[in-house]
């Protein structure tokens, strides 16, 4: 189907690139999605205002269209340069940030309200009660979803290969132009595509075990499937829903 100098030259460093975009633009949606989702359960109206705005614009923009704005429309307008490669991972980052922020203030939202109160009655500061008492609970509530998000994530990096970033959806069409084959080529896309978010879906499974087993928790037993989709947890998109 191809070539030993294609696959060498055009398809492995193209798969190679789609790992790069999934993990650099989830280690920025991540940055991104904690502070914005605690600033969310701030006090202060302006602040979470502020952090609303950010969600709200964000989710309700296209991350393709937002995409070719950071690559075409900011170097002649801001005069900043962004590689084809960054401003996909920029976009994406920002974009995803967006979702798992609401993840992070639904699953701080799920925290028992007796919970925060024994907090206040040990005279636990505000970043301490986060620190010691909250963050650690909604922890593992937040591991399911963030789970569904990367791998909506991981097929989004797809959308890269529309500013000339050759990851491997842009190297597949390009050998399908040559070749003039198409089921061949894209049924192994899929392929490929299913195994990357299995792996990622069992790597997150085992975190999450991990982190309920650190709060006295008792993990769910799954099969090899299991995990693919948790009814535990808090939803990507809505931020409702919470531990039971």
């Amino acid at each position: 189907m191809m070539s030993s100098e294609f696959f060498s030259n055009w398809f492995l460093p193209g798969v190679w690139i789609t790992i790069q975009v999934t993990l650099l633009s989830a280690a920025l949606a991540f940055v991104i999605a904690f502070p914005i989702g605690v600033l969310r359960t701030s006090r202060l109206w302006i602040v979470r205002f502020l952090a609303g705005a950010y969600f709200e614009i964000f989710r309700s923009t296209s991350s393709l269209v937002f995409m070719f704005w950071i690559a075409f429309t900011v170097p002649p307008v801001f005069h900043i340069s962004f590689q084809p490669m960054a401003a996909g991972i920029v976009a994406l980052g920002i974009t995803y940030g967006a979702y798992a922020s609401e993840i992070v203030r639904g699953a701080l939202a799920a925290v028992p309200p007796a919970q925060r109160e024994a907090g206040i009655a040990l005279n636990f500061t505000p970043a301490q009660r986060l620190r010691r008492i909250e963050l650690p609970q909604a922890w593992p509530e937040m591991i399911p979803p963030f789970n569904n998000l990367l791998i909506e994530l991981l097929k989004g990096t797809s959308l890269v290969s529309l500013i000339a970033v050759a990851d491997m959806t842009f190297a597949g069409d390009l050998l399908r132009l040559v070749k003039n084959e198409s089921a061949p080529i894209y049924t192994l896309l899929l392929v490929l595509y299913f195994v990357f978010a299995f792996v990622l879906t069992r790597g997150m499974r085992l975190l999450e075990r991990h982190a309920k087993k650190r709060v006295g928790q008792t993990p769910a037993k799954t099969g090899l499937f299991g995990g693919m989709r948790s009814s535990s947890s808090i939803d990507a998109v809505t931020g409702t829903g919470g531990a039971k």
